[in-house]
């Protein structure tokens, strides 16, 4: 039975939620620029508005909403 347990375990702590660390600023996307396929996690862009691509300037659009989950390539 340790096996299974250990596999049952495994699996219970796989899981698809958004919560990933103990951080206290919690992440709500990120922007990504289609020119330069640069990413930056919206905690690291100061405001509300797009940030310009440090590469190009362009301006970064927003890639993935609060509930999402898993990759967001």
């Amino acid at each position: 039975m340790g096996v299974i347990t250990t596999i049952k375990e495994m699996l219970q702590a796989s899981t698809q939620s958004t919560n990933r660390g103990t951080t206290t600023e919690q992440s709500k996307g990120a922007y990504w620029c289609d020119d330069c396929s640069e990413r930056l996690l919206d905690t690291a862009v100061e405001g509300d508005e797009a940030p310009e691509c440090p590469s190009c300037g362009e301006e970064m659009r927003f890639e993935r909403s609060p509930g999402s989950t898993g990759c967001a390539c």
